[in-house]
């Protein structure tokens, strides 16, 4: 036999070992998915401050920092603290700060995180303000902005801006900076509408940013980011760093959009064949949507991908196989375009398969742990934050 014939042995031996289903990562693919973006950020000219809602994971997070990462983002305090914990000082909370949340986040301060905020209210400001005067705290926030009618954000040009800003550094917070995150970018998958949505939400933070400028305001950071965006981006003048999370694992999702090949995608859930409907053409797995998530992200998308990319235990594409159906903790694994009729000879009863999925934070989201598997296909086991 010869080296790669022993090598994939290994791996079928390895994995044979792991209860299913089991979130799995490709290490050299997170590694060339980090390296990918850091190299173009680096290419840019500015920060990258990597959004870890997407692992949850300290082992993920510290390859981000050690391939050149500046700082981290969050989507949850909890978050902020664990990676606090672990070593990471410099994080960004980016959702949008309420007065019930300040507390933890000035005990986070006190502790010597250097947390920074965001708001895009006046009211939220003002709780900010009149909480860190009574308790002597200096918060560092930053003001959301719209570019894009996604989500959240004041947009760039409303007179709300200054008034938000006003309050702020009137009130004795440190003004740091704005920020914004073009989610509609999922919604194109041409490389030109790619770069139009990352032009124009570099322009819109850029804007807000000169608005506060010119009004006589701080207005240190101009934040952007999302994986699109910042794969997509042809330049980020006035820009002082980029955010982006999937990129780390990528996903189906950002397949369709355009950014990424399944070979690239790191994250995968293994699962096993259960039984069969032969009659339907149907392979029946123990991943249901409690371990790929409901997340149906391709559904609108050019390819649909039901629940997930089937790939064989190797992490190779069985192409026109996707996960179809799903239950709490049952799978429908069929082919597209019609049934197949060697579906049990195809799939026996304890075949061990890994499915790609749709949205990597959502399937990641299901799991407490992923299972690694290095160059040499051996496996580690990374523990992963759970809860707010």
């Amino acid at each position: 036999m010869t080296s790669t014939h022993n090598a994939a042995l290994a791996s079928l031996r390895t994995l044979e070992m792991l209860e299913t289903p089991a979130a799995v990562i490709d290490v050299p693919r997170m590694q060339q998915n980090i390296r990918r973006m850091q190299s173009r950020m680096d290419t840019l000219g500015v920060r990258f401050r990597p959004h870890v809602k997407t692992s949850k994971s300290v082992e993920v997070a510290q390859a981000q920092i050690d391939a050149g990462a500046t700082g981290i983002t969050v989507s949850t305090l909890k978050e902020a603290a664990h990676f606090f914990d672990h070593g990471v000082t410099d994080i960004l909370y980016a959702v949008g700060m309420v007065a019930s949340k300040l507390p933890a986040a000035l005990a986070l301060r006190r502790r010597g995180c250097d947390l920074k905020i965001i708001t895009d209210s006046v009211a939220s400001a003002q709780a900010i303000v009149a909480f860190g005067a009574e308790y002597g705290e200096t918060f560092d926030v930053w003001i959301e902005i719209d570019t894009d009618g996604h989500r959240s954000g004041i947009r760039p040009g409303e007179d709300a801006l200054i008034d938000v800003a006003r309050v702020l550094h009137d009130g004795g917070a440190k003004l740091g900076g704005v920020m914004t995150h073009a989610g509609s970018s999922y919604d194109f998958d041409t490389p030109e509408a790619l770069a139009a949505i990352a032009e124009q939400e570099r322009a819109g933070c850029v804007l807000a940013a000169t608005r506060l400028r010119d009004a006589g305001l701080p207005c240190p950071v101009v934040s952007v980011g999302s994986t699109p965006t910042a794969l997509a981006a042809e330049h980020l003048e006035g820009v002082t760093e980029v955010r982006a999370g999937v990129y780390v694992f990528f996903d189906l999702v950002m397949h369709n959009v355009g950014v990424c090949t399944t070979d690239e995608l790191a994250l995968s859930v293994l699962t096993t064949v259960i039984g069969h409907q032969a009659d339907k053409g149907w392979a029946i797995v123990d991943a249901g949507w409690m371990a790929m998530s409901r997340d149906r992200g391709t559904q609108k998308q050019k390819h649909d991908f039901g629940y997930g990319q089937v790939c064989r235990i190797d992490g190779s594409v069985v192409p026109g196989y996707v996960l179809s159906g799903a239950n709490q903790e049952h799978g429908i694994l069929s082919r597209e375009g019609g049934a197949d009729g060697d579906i049990v000879a195809r799939f026996p009863i304890g075949t061990l398969l890994r499915i790609l999925p749709n949205h990597a934070c959502a399937t990641g989201a299901q799991f407490p742990e992923y299972h690694a598997i290095d160059q040499d296909r051996d496996v580690a086991t990374w523990p992963r934050l759970h809860g707010w």
